[in-house]
């Protein structure tokens, strides 16, 4: 089935990725390209939205997207950056505002009659982040919508299906902005809603069966989310031509393998586990250094993965997790550093598992969108709604070097957390959480012996994609009964403490 699609040009906002998660939101299919990387296919996009930017139209590294075959030809939307940019290019004009314009304002203005704003009431909020306005309308501008500030807050040409705004509706702080990308998507370019988790689930499975006939594909399971999702679709496609692996590094939470194992099984998975805990543990001994440590556990990991790849015959292919963040930040949009996907190197060359055909199911999917082909597909809720887990596991979470005793300190800590949070209704309040084991000895009175043993710090943070996040106000009360929890029942720790940083400036992770 052929989709109607929407190309966002992406001129560096950090705000990009929620565009596209509003318009995907409305079922409708959506792709971010560079603005100066228009796809060659461009015919088949029924509509443009051009996004925000850091740079300034009036600057010298102004960003200049070749609309000449978007503009007027296509329903186009501008948003912010691309508003300023079709008014100062266009005969209008863009000055520096006297203030900038950053934050929460409401539409005092909106013109009558205008489908652009159909059914969003006067005095509707709207969020601005520029610090250029625009004074001028361009050549045919005809304005839509002011706010007691901003004159000029949204306009359209004359003759053209092109919109302007320079507030940005993809955020929430704007009351109705998925309203009005809904306005212009469906009722003026007339696009319909059929990008559905059901019709994802049809036609992937479908296009799956086609690309890999009767191959056999091996992947590498992590308990996550994404190649849960993955597997579950490959399976519906190839079944016991589809090989499951997944590894203990030894670096999981409490009881994590034998559970999941079992959760993988029972949903007629054809996979194999493997305890590779001690050769992990063995590989790590004596390491604190983050980065030596993550490139360790990644070298063993591609080891012990290899070694199950070649026990299976005739494998073509290496399924992957793959979801469209990792695709679109493997792309700068403005020309700078691109966050390239991280590559392992292993001494002597590529393992024979790289050098088969990769397949990556998910590759077109937001994280939120994942959850829901899997709920679509009637997948355990439990495991869809886990939290994010990074893949060194509990090894970046325990500072300092590793050992056996560390990792059970901490499997123990993390699940008197973790269980808590479940069982006082709070774990799907957030966004992630888990205990870091501190290089730290404290001491502490226990009983009447004074003791000299190891704090613990807890976190857990609340965010929409983890590129931002803020820590979550746990009720003290929860906090009491879990530090208590943890002190007594776990030999090796006296003292708990709780992280309250956000991300920026700290991480979510401390390593």
């Amino acid at each position: 089935m052929q989709h109607n699609k929407v190309l966002i040009l992406d001129f560096g906002s950090q705000y990009t990725q929620l565009i596209a998660r509003r318009v995907r939101e409305l079922n409708i299919y959506c792709e971010i390209h560079p603005f100066n990387k228009i796809p060659s296919d461009s015919d088949s996009f029924r509509a443009v939205i051009l996004s925000g930017s850091p740079n300034s139209v009036r600057g010298e590294d102004a960003l200049h997207p070749d609309l000449s075959n978007i503009r007027g030809k296509k329903p186009l939307l501008a948003v912010c950056y691309g508003a300023q940019y079709l008014a100062h290019f266009s005969g209008g004009e863009v000055a520096a505002s006297n203030t900038r314009e950053y934050g929460r304002a409401n539409l005092d203005f909106i013109k009558t009659g205008e489908t652009f704003f159909e059914g969003i009431s006067q005095g509707t909020q709207v969020w601005m982040s520029h610090s250029d306005t625009i004074k001028e309308l361009p050549t045919g501008g005809v304005l839509l919508a002011s706010t007691e500030d901003v004159e000029n807050a949204a306009f359209k040409i004359e003759g053209e299906d092109t919109f302007a705004i320079q507030f940005h509706p993809e955020v929430y702080h704007t009351t109705d902005g998925k309203k009005v990308l809904e306005n212009f998507l469906v009722k003026i370019a007339d696009i319909e809603q059929d990008w559905t988790p059901n019709a994802f689930v049809e036609e992937t499975v479908a296009d799956l069966k086609s690309q890999l006939g009767n191959d056999k594909v091996v992947l590498g399971l992590s308990g996550g989310v994404d190649s849960s999702v993955a597997a579950m679709l490959l399976h519906k496609a190839i079944g016991e031509n589809l090989y499951c692996i997944f590894v203990n590094n030894g670096l999981l939470r409490k009881n994590e393998f034998q559970d999941v194992l079992m959760q993988y099984q029972g949903m007629g998975l054809n996979v194999k586990g493997v305890d590779a805990s001690a050769r992990f543990l063995d590989a790590l001994a004596g390491k604190s250094d983050p980065e030596q440590k993550r490139k360790t556990i990644g070298r063993v990991f591609i080891e012990v993965f290899d070694d199950e790849a070649n026990l299976i015959k005739d494998v073509k292919w290496l399924a992957q997790g793959t979801i469209y963040p990792d695709v679109i930040e493997s792309v700068s949009a403005t020309g700078g550093p691109s966050a390239t996907i991280k590559s392992h190197h292993n001494v002597g060359g590529l393992p024979d598992f790289m050098k088969l055909k990769v397949v990556e199911p998910l590759k077109a999917l937001f994280k939120d969108e994942v959850r829901r082909v899997g709920a679509s597909m009637h997948m355990d809720s439990q495991l869809l709604g886990r939290h994010p887990f990074p893949g060194p596991g509990l090894a970046i979470r325990i500072l300092g070097d590793l050992t056996a005793e560390k990792v059970r300190i901490l499997q123990e800590v993390d699940a008197v957390f973790i269980n808590n949070l479940r069982s006082w209704n709070l774990y799907d309040k957030v966004w992630q959480a888990g205990a870091i084991l501190l290089p730290v000895n404290s001491v502490g009175v226990m009983g009447d012996e004074r003791t000299y043993e190891k704090c613990v710090a807890l976190r857990a943070v609340e965010s929409t994609d983890g590129m931002t996040a803020d820590w979550v106000n746990l009720p003290y009360e929860f906090l009491q009964k879990t530090s208590n929890e943890i002190i007594n029942k776990v030999k090796g720790v006296n003292r708990v403490v709780y992280d309250i940083s956000s991300k920026p400036p700290a991480t979510i992770e401390w390593e």
